[in-house]
Parts: structure tokens; sequence; C-alpha cells
């Protein structure tokens, strides 16, 4: 058991839509329990399978207004033509418990958790090629040809903001991208700006 006091952090995974966000995370908390996931506020309609609280809380468009209105959201933004907002209280209270918390959040959500004066780390899930991706949408069933070809434009903007990041994961192999995300994870708990008092915890 570590004895060092540690800071924990926000685990920022961006990807384009349909680029295995939603899939790694799962796989991420699965294998480490000491890592919450933020679910995010949403106006959108739940898909097949989504279950409010679990996957996202869904919310009116009024109830999410009010709601950020009063300052609820850590960050907010509007993709796709629908909000999203992710909790303040929820992930002060997870930090707070010694946790780290992991966000599946777009480019412009990133942004403003970057900017928003809380520890974290980014990490950039690239789909290996364009028509891989555009196969991913299709493949899962859950958006008209529309929303699929809105998706694929907004995914050149999307990928066009990588290198902003502080790591890239090809998700190529979904077990290999897993490893890879945990494998940061390991490196940035064990920065020494993680740390805190060391010299008087060895003594004691």
């Amino acid at each position: 058991m570590n004895r060092y006091k540690r800071h924990t952090f926000l685990i920022v995974l961006i990807a384009p839509s349909g680029g295995g966000k939603s899939t790694i995370l799962r796989r991420l908390i699965e294998r480490r329990p000491d890592i919450a996931y933020s679910v995010s506020s949403t106006t959108r309609a739940p898909r097949v399978g989504e279950v409010d609280g679990r996957d996202y809380v869904f919310l009116s468009r009024e109830e999410f207004t009010r709601r950020r209105e009063q300052g609820q959201f850590f960050e907010t933004a509007e993709v796709h033509g629908n909000l999203y907002g992710t909790s303040r209280v929820f992930i002060r209270e997870r930090l707070d418990e010694g946790r780290h918390v992991v966000l599946d959040i777009d480019v412009q959500g990133a942004d403003a958790i970057v900017n928003g004066g809380l520890p974290v780390v980014t990490v950039f899930l690239m789909p290996p090629g364009h028509e891989v991706l555009k196969q991913r949408l299709h493949t899962r069933g859950a958006d008209s040809d529309e929303t699929i070809a809105l998706r694929l434009r907004n995914a050149h903007g999307e990928v066009a903001r990588a290198h902003d990041f502080n790591y890239l994961v090809i998700n190529d192999d979904l077990d290999e991208a897993v490893n890879e995300v945990l494998a940061i994870v390991r490196a940035e708990e064990n920065r020494i700006s993680r740390y805190e008092s060391l010299e008087e915890t060895f003594w004691r």
C-alpha cells in the first residue's frame, strides 16, 4: 500500500464520435476501481440500451439550461445540436475521496476542462483511419445517415486538434489501446509533482 500522499487528477479521453471512448473507458474502470467515471449530462435522446444515470444524465433543454445558469456544470458544450455538461460537484467529491476521475468528452469540453484549474491528463484516441471510423459509425446503428455524415465532417477538425493534447493512442486493437491508456495513468501517477511531503513521510 502506498503510504505517500499522492494527488489525484482528471483523465480526459478525447476522440471523434465513434473513436472508441466509451468502450475504452469501461475497460479502464473495470481494471482500475480507484478511477471514477464522470457521467455527463446531455439533452440528446437516449440510444438503444443506454440507461439514465449510468451512460448519461438525460435532461430536457430547459432543465439543462437551468442547471447551467446555477453553475452546476464544470464545463458545457454544444455538439451536433445537443448540449453536454460535466458535474462540478461530482468531480470535486471524487478527487477529494482520493480517486482519479475519467471523462469522455469532445474537443470543446476538453478545452474547458484543461483551463478549469484542476490537474488533468488528456489522451486523444485516434481511429486508425477515416474508412474505419465511417464503418464503426454505421455498424453501431445508432444514428441516421445524415447524422453520420455530420460526425464524419466534424472528425476532420477534431483530428486536426490531436497535437494539442498530452498523449496519443491509436485505437486499432482494443486491448492494446486499453493497456496504453493504463500505462499513461500509471506513468502520470509516478510524477514527482503528484506527491507531497516525501521526506517527512519517509522518515516517519
